[in-house]
């Protein structure tokens, strides 16, 4: 069972002990990524994130902080999103008192040295050069913007080489100093621990309280089909499809996970089915529902065969429209099983346990545990998927991305008609 309790300074810890794991894993998420940031320095979330592994007043180099880790096997890495730059360290529980010490000393002590900052914007625009240079990832980007055309969700996380190349020490230090504050802190820690190692981790994150990051809230007009194309002379066209659909707290949100499960969410899917296996128009083809605290999106991300595109495009339509009419009872059981299935097996280890309840906290939904939200799910009717996909699939809605050897979109803005 879970505890949650809140530290003097505005620390949001969430506890959740397992008798049964040898390991235990402390994640500590913050409430700021890309959506905060101004243009003007589009990345600095990841560029801080980035920073943290660079050095302590303790551990003056990378080489420092890494050996100790490595020393004892620990999994340990960090990541920035939209809306959360987070840290983690994953180890057999009997050096949780490390794992302890040392995020509190990266996140409190890091000390973003000018020379570290320079050498670090190369390694950045490597990032973005690898992220441009896959048309995978690019295609994801390349929606996202369409979506939230003009909004802070529709923002790069690694930023552009022009605003990385323009970070400079009082830029990150600041801005650092704005949102990593106690009241934008959740700490989550799961596994195996004790009431000493608690009061150690209580003692050691020492932050300002602060005040809690705001949003701008996203509002989505959109009134006509939009179409972006990259230009690639690629073999596989990347394509993704995106509607936008509403937030996490939208309690309509279990039925749209349903949704994309039935429509792409495996390979029993109606989409792997009948574009892949029917029609050998793809080589993967998926759907997933990407939600934020105030919007969302329902996105289809599919490799396609250039030849054949245009079809593939209509397939996917098709089924779309399907989904209008309605699933059978069959397949909503498919995909609540699936879903039960995928959950036991995620929720499996002290990492994932963290990183659910952790989330929940960060983002002021109600804390419920895996089975609560898993009785929400089965409680879903196949007239809750068939009103989901009608307020969804509108095609004066539709985006669609393009990585390929294509620079006319009229053709592509004819098929969204």
């Amino acid at each position: 069972m879970f505890k949650r309790q809140t530290l003097k300074n505005g620390i949001r810890l969430i506890t959740a002990p397992l008798k049964e794991t040898q390991t235990a894993s402390l994640l500590v998420l913050v409430k700021v990524g890309s959506r905060q940031e101004a243009k003007s320095i589009e990345g600095i979330s990841h560029f801080v994130e980035h920073l943290m592994f660079k050095g302590t007043k303790r551990r003056p180099t990378t080489l420092d902080l890494s050996k100790e880790l490595d020393g004892i096997g620990a999994e340990y890495n960090a990541f920035t999103g939209k809306d959360v730059t987070g840290y983690y360290i994953k180890a057999d529980a009997k050096h949780l008192s490390l794992a302890i010490d040392m995020l509190s000393d990266m996140l409190g002590e890091s000390l973003f040295r000018a020379e570290e900052i320079e050498k670090e914007k190369g390694v950045i625009v490597e990032e973005i050069n690898m992220y441009e240079d896959n048309p995978l990832m690019q295609v994801e980007g390349m929606l996202e913007e369409m979506i939230f055309d003009g909004g802070e969700l529709g923002h790069q996380i690694a930023g552009s080489r022009e605003t990385v190349r323009a970070a400079n020490r009082e830029k990150i230090a600041n801005y650092k100093k704005k949102y990593y504050t106690g009241a934008n802190i959740v700490i989550g820690l799961a596994g195996k621990f004790n009431t000493d190692q608690l009061k150690d981790l209580k003692s050691k994150f020492k932050f300002n309280r602060g005040a809690k990051s705001k949003i701008k809230e996203s509002i989505i007009n959109q009134k006509s089909p939009r179409v972006d194309l990259k230009y690639k002379e690629t073999e596989q066209v990347q394509a993704a499809l995106g509607f936008p659909a509403f937030s996490y707290h939208d309690p309509r949100s279990y039925a749209l996970q349903l949704m994309a499960v039935i429509l792409g969410g495996n390979m029993s899917s109606r989409l792997f089915i009948n574009v892949r296996e029917k029609k050998g128009l793809a080589y993967f083809v998926r759907a997933w529902p990407n939600l934020y605290e105030d919007a969302g999106a329902l996105v289809i991300q599919a490799g396609l065969d250039k030849s054949r595109i245009e079809e593939a495009i209509v397939t996917i339509l098709g089924e779309l429209n399907g989904l209008k009419a309605g699933v059978t009872a069959e397949e909503l059981q498919r995909a609540k099983d699936f879903i039960a299935g995928k959950m036991a097996l995620d929720l499996e280890d002290s990492m994932s346990i963290a990183e659910w309840y952790a989330n929940l906290e960060l983002n002021d939904r109600k804390l419920m545990t895996p089975q609560e939200k898993l009785k929400k799910i089965m409680a879903v009717k196949e007239s809750d998927i068939k009103k989901v996909a009608s307020d969804i699939f509108d095609l004066n809605r539709v985006n669609l991305a393009v990585v390929g050897p294509f620079k006319d979109d009229k053709k592509f803005k004819k098929l969204l008609k």
